[in-house]
């Protein structure tokens, strides 16, 4: 294709007549400067070289805005790591495996501003039986925990979970974590549940990211695991 006489006048026609020969604009050159197009920000008309630098702008300003968006998660994600930090630190700290239970639950609601938390455990060993950490929890409840392959977020739907928080009826969203004694993606040698709950309904939303309220989880079952029956006793209970 060499001229425009060979074929019929159309916007597609030109449009590849123009791709096919770039020349044409250096021979042609005084044209794209008396181009005038309609500008993005208005009725008026501006050259093609200033309706290029309007499309640049409009690029660098998405473009500021997806970084500043990277910047933002970036920052919460490094903040949510430092309270897993402090709370595995607190974790730690505790040597009187009776003092754990509060511990994990206290420091958990205070470093990461939780309204309500509450934990459940059964399969105990006797010394920590009796608690009100062991009380309270039916066979229904068991169950649900163990069919659990990650964390729970959404909205409190009478769950017998949220009536071992504090404040059940003030409980908008929750978060329902399985303690495990093992792989944390395992329906088996559940021992447990922690419980977050919240009256802001965003707060543990379905569609918020799960991976560190997963480690939450691993962090409470491994602290936790040393209070079960030894693994021999629960096989011929």
């Amino acid at each position: 294709m060499n001229s425009l006489t060979d074929i019929a006048i159309t916007e597609e026609s030109i449009a590849d007549y123009l791709q096919h020969n770039p020349e044409f604009f250096e021979r042609n050159a005084q044209m794209l400067a008396n181009v005038r197009l309609v500008s993005g920000h208005g009725p008026r008309a501006v050259s093609l070289q200033e309706r290029q630098a309007e499309m640049l702008r409009e690029k660098l300003k998405g473009l500021e805005h997806r970084i500043m968006d990277m910047v933002r998660h970036g920052s919460e994600n490094a903040s949510i790591a430092n309270k897993i930090h402090q709370w595995t630190h607190a974790l730690v700290k505790v040597q009187d495996l009776r003092e754990l239970p509060h511990a994990l639950t206290a420091s958990l609601q205070h470093i990461f501003d939780v309204p309500q938390v509450a934990l459940r455990l059964w399969n105990v060993a006797g010394a920590h039986s009796g608690t009100v950490y062991t009380m309270g929890v039916s066979e229904d409840a068991k169950t649900f925990a163990s069919s659990l392959t990650m964390p729970f977020c959404g909205p409190n739907m009478g769950f017998e979970a949220a009536n071992w928080l504090h404040q059940p009826h003030t409980v908008q969203s929750m978060a329902m974590l399985t303690l495990h004694d093992g792989a944390m993606d395992s329906t088996s040698n559940v021992f447990g549940m922690l419980v977050l709950g919240s009256p802001d309904p965003t707060r543990f939303d379905a569609t918020m990211g799960l991976e560190f309220l997963s480690r939450i989880s691993e962090l409470a079952s491994a602290s936790l695991s040393r209070m079960r029956l030894p693994a021999l006793t629960l096989a011929h209970g």
